[in-house]
């Protein structure tokens, strides 16, 4: 069964609101224009049970089928904002806010949940609730935990919730998904190495931190080679290292790195702190100086339910003629992972062409993706709560 007939229909209206979004990118939970957006279509289409604000700027709409009998309701989550970097896409509707563009696609997510909206709120071919979730701040911000935390979960008695992410490399009209972790954790962790300053032709007379400094970051990565289960996967990233000294002929007195560490396993995840701190603080002791460690949790393990990836792959099934359920899992992390800890469901990825991946300036989200995508929503409420 191809894409619904009614979502070809709205194509050019629906790539004209992406175009919008795309053109007045936000960031973080800096979205109102586009929060204000959103709420102007959703009351263009009837919809009146309409909250904002959950989680700072996050919307909520709520779509009742023609009978609530089942007492069920799906939740369905989009995000909204953008990324800090310059758009280098050459599209005529490119973004008009310097140094910020949609590098992620997540106005061409938000569009398709749109349109998914309007056709539920024509047909509401369905018994329960269709609860919209119309997210801030996935760059870095946990817009997710903010809602959940709002109480998300509990306000609107969602029971199952889903998410799709366009996907570059993988063609436009094929789904990809697998159950159990899907998509990485991702913590940061800052270390703070102290020794003694002093000149560069007496380094008997101090302890050198870019040198110690230089083993830890050595040592860090013997984690993943002789602490972690070689059937596991982590990796470790130093991304920084500076020092306080400003010239070639001063050994520093403080040193600092700054790095990540992800992991498709919980429990690797919740060892990774220990590791770390004992290496930094271990290693800087043996050369006489100290080491701090300042570790700050990111998102978790993005971990799709069994029977949440089996709806999610029915429901991709019924729109598409390719469907990859054994998909590899990757390393980037997503902040849908908080609204899975809570609820069962799934999260699928919907392929976007052959094109610059994204985070890249010059990245372009594949408008002919989003009948698919918007047939992917509307399908999972009419099957997982079909009509009485």
């Amino acid at each position: 069964m191809p894409a619904k007939n009614r979502f070809a229909e709205m194509h050019q209206e629906i790539t004209a609101w992406r175009h919008h979004l795309h053109e007045n990118p936000e960031l973080m939970y800096e979205v109102h224009e586009t929060a204000a957006f959103v709420v102007a279509r959703l009351k263009e289409f009837g919809i009146t049970d309409i909250t904002t604000g959950v989680g700072q700027t996050g919307v909520v709409a709520v779509i009742e089928g023609k009978t609530s009998t089942s007492g069920r309701a799906i939740g369905l989550r989009a995000d909204m904002d953008a990324l800090p970097i310059p758009e280098a896409s050459g599209v005529d509707y490119a973004s008009k806010t310097p140094g910020v563009m949609h590098a992620c696609g997540h106005d061409g997510h938000t569009s398709m949940l749109l349109g998914a909206a309007k056709y539920l709120a024509e047909t509401r071919n369905f018994d329960g609730k269709a609860v919209l979730i119309f997210q801030p701040a996935e760059e870095g911000g946990a817009g997710g935990k903010a809602m959940c935390d709002d109480g998300l979960m509990d306000r609107w008695g969602i029971q199952e919730v889903y998410g799709l992410h366009n996907m570059p490399g993988l063609p436009v009209g094929e789904f990809a998904i697998r159950p159990g972790a899907l998509m990485a954790s991702s913590d940061e962790f800052n270390i703070k190495v102290t020794g003694k300053g002093g000149h560069a032709a007496a380094p008997h007379d101090a302890i050198d931190t870019t040198l110690v400094a230089s083993q830890i970051v050595v040592s860090l990565h013997s984690i993943v080679s002789r602490n972690v289960d070689p059937v596991k996967r982590v990796v470790l990233t130093v991304g920084t290292f500076e020092t306080d000294s400003t010239a070639s002929n001063v050994i520093a007195h403080t040193a600092k790195l700054q790095g990540t560490v992800r992991t498709l396993d919980p429990e690797c995840r919740t060892q990774a702190e220990s590791w770390v701190r004992r290496v930094a603080i271990d290693t800087a002791s043996a050369f006489g100086a100290k080491a701090e460690v300042e570790w700050n949790p990111g998102y978790p393990v993005t971990i799709n339910d069994e029977d949440g990836t089996a709806h999610a792959v029915e429901a991709a099934r019924a729109v598409a003629a390719t469907v990859n359920t054994e998909t590899p899992p990757i390393m980037p992390s997503e902040d849908f992972a908080y609204m899975l800890e809570e609820r069962p469901g799934a999260y699928i990825f919907l392929g976007n062409g052959d094109t610059q991946m994204c985070h890249h300036p010059a990245y372009v989200f594949d408008d002919d993706a989003i009948p698919l995508g918007c047939s992917w929503f509307a399908e999972l409420v009419e099957r997982r709560m079909p009509a009485a």
